[in-house]
């Protein structure tokens, strides 16, 4: 028989788990599963997990006080979904405690980004003179793709804490990128002007939101795979409306 004290620390414990995977960006079945199978290993057969994109709910029982955890941010980080995929392992095989789990979870939960700005600014820009490769651009569109790219990115990442508002951040992102794009190939450097483009802008692309969304629609989580295929969407709505509003003016 699992008392008040032990229910409290479980829920503490599942419930730090579900808020990192996903704030990580890990779908919304993955982290009820995760959740569940903690639970179950600290022995708790009943859980009631329900997650959303935005918020959790959890309690370890049909009957039992229901707590709610609301979820504002959602940035990518697959290390961090990968580092509480491997406590849960490590907790269901019964080598981890409830202490020794939380321990390891608020490690990670205050861990900092795997990568700094500058890392990704630059992964980027890199990224984005490979697509523009891959799409058939010629290697002279390679170096203004990159530049588009990373000053896009830089744009994205700033304005997003700036604003706060994810889609604007994209379409002033967009915008950017199809300004300098068009100035450097009017000037000559670089051929084919919607190479440059597409290659730059496809770090901006909501490819996990679009995969996620299709996942969770597949396992049966409809809500959160309708709100993830609206919100990636929008976000490629931002970046056209973006990319567009250039061509309306040249």
């Amino acid at each position: 028989m699992i008392n008040a004290k032990e229910r409290a620390s479980i829920e503490k414990v599942c419930m730090i788990a579900g808020k990192i995977m996903l704030m990580s960006g890990a779908e919304t079945h993955r982290v009820e599963d995760t959740m569940h199978r903690m639970a179950r290993a600290f022995g708790v057969e009943s859980a009631q997990v329900h997650a959303t994109p935005t918020g959790i709910n959890f309690s370890t029982g049909v009957a039992e006080m229901n707590s709610f955890l609301r979820i504002s941010k959602r940035p990518t980080d697959l290390n961090k979904i990968a580092e509480v995929n491997n406590i849960s392992r490590r907790v269901t095989a019964g080598e981890l405690d409830m202490d020794e789990a939380y321990v390891l979870l608020r490690e990670i939960e205050l861990a900092a980004p795997g990568y700094t700005p500058w890392v990704q600014i630059v992964a980027a820009a890199l990224v984005s003179g490979c697509f523009a490769i891959m799409f058939k651009g010629e290697w002279i569109d390679f170096l203004p793709a990159c530049l588009a790219g990373g000053l896009g990115f830089v744009v994205m990442f700033y304005m997003d804490r700036l604003l706060e508002i994810r889609f604007l951040a994209e379409f002033f992102a967009a915008f950017v990128i199809g300004v300098s794009s068009y100035l450097f190939v009017s000037n000559g450097f670089g051929m084919e002007l919607s190479k440059v483009i597409i290659g730059a802008v496809m770090p901006l692309v909501p490819g996990l939101h679009i995969t996620n969304a299709i996942r969770d629609l597949v396992a049966g989580h409809l809500i959160s795979g309708i709100s993830k295929g609206i919100e990636a969407t929008l976000t490629a709505f931002a970046i056209g409306a973006g990319v567009s509003l250039i061509f309306a003016f040249v």
